[in-house]
């Protein structure tokens, strides 16, 4: 049967799993393939695995409780491979490189922040502080203007748009750096023109937390910042 692996940890990591289920239905018995420095938390891996909400919360859980008590490498949901031995394997051949990313990640975590510009706000703010675009607005409104001008007016504001989304986008980071360690970004999906990961570590959680509230007290309700965390550490590993 092939396996599903969860998460990699040094051998010594207390593996405090009592009352943890791993996926499928019924849920996987968790059990530990280790070398002389690593250990992985694997089980069965059941046939046509999806990620539905219990299957995926199953796989949170796991991740969670490791981190509690130590150094986590946390795989993405899903991962399997075909037995205990092609694990081992892995863990020896990689050994070096999961141990220098299992002492990187020691006490740290991740959150997620993403950051939408209410569109309403935004084009408010654009004819504002924008002549060009509102003159062409004006003329477009009232009566005076060609489909040119609203072509125009058009690729003005996404151009403003993008220009100020970014510059927020900058400012937003540059604010939060100073209280982590690594970070990692992803395309923006939908409204936001902000999706960032960043890898806190303990002693600096009170400050990024709390620069993350001004921040938002900061933008408003023009903008929308979502923070998520702590979260297994998916984007450092």
């Amino acid at each position: 049967m092939a396996v599903y692996v969860y998460s990699i940890t040094s051998k010594d990591h207390p593996m405090r799993l009592d009352g943890v289920h791993g996926v499928g239905e019924p849920p996987g018995t968790l059990r530990t393939v280790t070398t002389d420095a690593l250990c992985a938390v694997v089980s069965d891996a059941p046939e046509g695995l999806r990620p539905k909400r219990r299957d995926v919360l199953a796989h949170q859980e796991v991740q969670e409780r490791l981190m509690a008590d130590g150094a986590v490498l946390p795989l993405r949901f899903g991962m399997t491979t075909e037995s205990d031995e092609t694990v081992r394997a892995a863990l020896r051949d990689r050994a070096d490189a999961y141990q220098e990313r299992l002492r990187s990640l020691e006490g740290t975590t991740e959150y997620n922040l993403k950051a939408a510009w209410e569109e309403e706000s935004l084009l408010r703010r654009i004819l504002l502080e924008s002549g060009e675009a509102r003159d062409l607005n004006n003329a477009i409104r009232g009566g005076s203007g060609t489909p040119q001008m609203s072509l125009t007016l058009g690729e003005l504001v996404a151009r403003e748009a993008e220009v100020r989304q970014q510059a927020l986008a900058n400012g937003i980071v540059e604010a939060l750096r100073p209280y982590v360690c690594d970070e990692s970004f992803s395309t923006p999906g939908g409204r936001d023109f902000l999706s960032a990961s960043f890898l806190v570590r303990t002693d600096q959680e009170e400050m990024f937390l709390a620069t993350e509230i001004s921040l938002a007290n900061q933008l408003g309700e023009e903008c929308e910042v979502r923070l998520r965390g702590p979260l297994p550490p998916y984007s450092f590993v």
